[in-house]
C-alpha cells in the first residue's frame, strides 16, 4: 500500500451527496484513526469485515474504554453497528485489513466527525504512540492525555 496514512477507500457510492455512503476501507496496522463520533442522531456506522483483523473500541467522551469488540474475518463477530453520538476509535490487528463501511449520507468533510480534544490530531507528534495504545486498549483504561 503506497497510502502515508496506512490506508485507503474505495468508494462504492457514486458522490457525497448520496443517502448511503459504501465504501472499503483497506487497512494495514499502524494507521492511526482518531478517536471521534459523528455528532448527528441518525449518524450510526455499520462495519463488516471482509478480510484480517480490526478492534473497535467505544468510548465515554473523556475517553475511558467501554468496550472492545474484535471484528474477525474467520469469526465468531464479523460487523458491528455503532449508533449515533457514540465515541469510538479503531485499530488494525492485520495486515491487509479490509472492512465493508455503511453509513447514511450525504457525506460532508466538515461536519462527519466530531474529533476527541484529549489526543493527538493525525500527523501530530504522539500520533504513532497513541495508536500503539489503542491496539491494546482494554476495557477501564484511560486513554486521555
Amino acid at each position: 500500500m503506497e497510502s502515508p496514512r496506512l490506508r485507503t477507500n474505495a468508494n462504492l457510492h457514486t458522490a457525497p451527496a448520496d443517502p448511503i455512503q459504501r465504501f472499503l476501507n483497506v487497512m494495514q496496522p499502524g494507521t492511526y484513526v482518531r478517536p471521534h463520533q459523528h455528532d448527528h442522531p441518525e449518524k450510526w456506522e455499520l462495519t463488516v469485515i471482509l478480510s484480517g483483523r480490526l478492534a473497535i473500541l467505544v468510548l465515554d467522551p473523556a475517553g475511558k474504554v467501554c468496550e472492545r469488540i474484535e471484528l474477525d474475518a474467520t469469526g465468531p463477530v464479523r460487523g458491528l453497528e455503532i449508533p449515533p453520538r457514540t465515541w469510538h476509535s479503531s485499530a488494525v490487528l492485520a495486515t491487509d485489513t479490509v472492512i465493508l463501511e455503511v453509513k447514511p449520507g450525504p457525506y460532508d468533510s466538515v461536519s462527519d466527525k466530531d474529533f476527541a480534544t484529549w489526543c493527538p490530531a493525525e500527523g501530530e507528534t504522539g500520533c504513532i504512540a497513541f495508536e500503539q495504545i489503542l491496539r491494546k486498549a482494554q476495557p477501564g483504561d484511560r486513554l486521555g492525555r
